[in-house]
């Protein structure tokens, strides 16, 4: 009931509306070329399309409601900064959206008589019908009056009209949400093209361009990540096995025991340094990825971590390279901070597809308090999965437990 009464509103309170604007609008356009020669039109044209656009943003307003989504207004062009008056008053004739507002304004007119008619004649067909038996004594006594009822040879008097006129009430009470949804729809149809589809457009823009610059920084964030531990890491850790290995060297003829130690000692530590390069290895991509897929990745990612994982993998699809990349990545982070962080014993991972959507849930019972602010290590992440137009949610009060939530487009 309540969207019949929003679709109602809608095309009932619109049609003055419309009829207020289409007659502001086509005067002063009507006003402002015809004296546009001597300048004088300029300002008026500029004054219409001011005009055009505060109908636009009621029109936007209403749009919210019958299309059940938040509001959505364009970005107008601003004046320069340090234009001149004339520059200013102007401005609006350099905006496209003001003439797409004026547009609005204009053919809005014809639709808004179609709706406001086709949910007048809805809302008064049950109304008469339904209240037939109230008004129908009067109208049964009228010498040489002819019922419907009697035309279609079903016969006549009181009882039989009213029967039949409650029965075509409720009919047309049945259709009567589906017509006033149908009036509200066509007139919100232009709105919605004309007055918010360049900014639902922008929006999109700007949200790839967003994700486009999450990339950029994601991938730098980890390049220098990845170059600052190889360079505190493993090559200081090779300089040092160089160093281990030129000692030995010179202790072979004078020494040969503690050569034997000397490289003993190169060969631990050489063991440790290969450790080392496969942790950070799992921060690039690894082949058993790229050749056999997410699930034996992740099996990969669960069997290395030092807290038991329950793993439950319900796709095998392939799928794009960036996508699948995006989800190890956050496997394999989260891993290693619950197994630095966390104090868990426990860690589940479930991914599955629902529709295009690929969910990761990967939870884990510990001390909680994680979070994706900036500067910590689900950000990053955050900022990967939105290069890919992905989404990260993150659940975890203090005492635990931990839920991340990761959603990533797979169409």
């Amino acid at each position: 009931m309540r969207r019949v009464l929003l679709d109602t509103r809608y095309t009932l309170v619109g049609f003055p509306t419309a009829v207020i604007a289409f007659v502001l609008l086509i005067a002063g356009m009507a006003a402002g070329v015809g004296t546009a020669v001597v300048w004088v039109g300029v300002p008026l044209l500029a004054g219409t399309l001011m005009i055009a656009r505060g109908f636009a943003d009621a029109e936007r307003g209403w749009l919210s409601d019958v299309l059940k989504r938040p509001p959505v207004r364009p970005r107008y062009k601003p004046a320069p900064a340090g234009a001149g008056r004339f520059r200013r008053l102007v401005n609006p004739m350099t905006s496209g959206q003001s003439w797409l507002d004026l547009l609005h304004g204009i053919l809005n007119f014809p639709l808004a008589i179609v709706s406001f008619v086709l949910t007048v004649v809805f809302w008064a067909l049950p109304i008469a019908g339904l209240t037939y038996p109230l008004y129908g004594l009067i109208t049964s006594h009228i010498p040489d009056n002819v019922e419907l009822p009697e035309l279609l040879g079903i016969g006549r008097g009181y009882w039989v009209n009213s029967i039949f006129y409650v029965v075509l009430g409720l009919i047309f009470l049945l259709i009567m949400p589906m017509m006033t949804r149908a009036a509200a729809l066509l007139r919100s149809g232009l709105g919605r093209a004309l007055l918010t589809g360049v900014a639902e457009l922008q929006e999109r823009i700007d949200d790839l361009a967003e994700g486009r610059a999450a990339a950029v920084s994601a991938e730098a964030n980890a390049l220098r990540k990845l170059e600052r531990d190889i360079h505190d890491g493993p090559q200081q850790r090779l300089v040092s096995l160089a160093m281990e290995l030129s000692r030995a060297q010179r202790q072979m003829s004078k020494d040969p025991e503690a050569a034997q130690a000397t490289i003993s000692s190169a060969i631990t530590a050489t063991r440790e340094t290969l450790d080392e390069l496969r942790a950070l290895s799992r921060g690039i991509a690894p082949p058993i990825l790229s050749d056999r897929g997410l699930a034996p990745a992740l099996a990969a990612l669960a069997g290395r971590c030092t807290i038991p994982v329950d793993l439950d993998v319900q796709t095998v699809q392939r799928y794009q390279a960036a996508v699948e990349n995006a989800i190890y990545f956050v496997v394999a982070e989260t891993l290693t901070n619950v197994a630095k962080h966390s104090r868990a014993t426990i860690c589940t991972i479930q991914l599955i597809r629902i529709g295009d959507i690929l969910m990761l849930t990967i939870g884990d019972d510990g001390v909680g308090g994680a979070h994706v602010a900036k500067g910590h290590g689900l950000a990053g992440l955050a900022d990967r999965l939105r290069a890919v137009d992905g989404e990260l949610a993150v659940q975890s009060p203090d005492g635990g437990p931990t839920v991340i939530v990761a959603e990533v487009p797979c169409a």
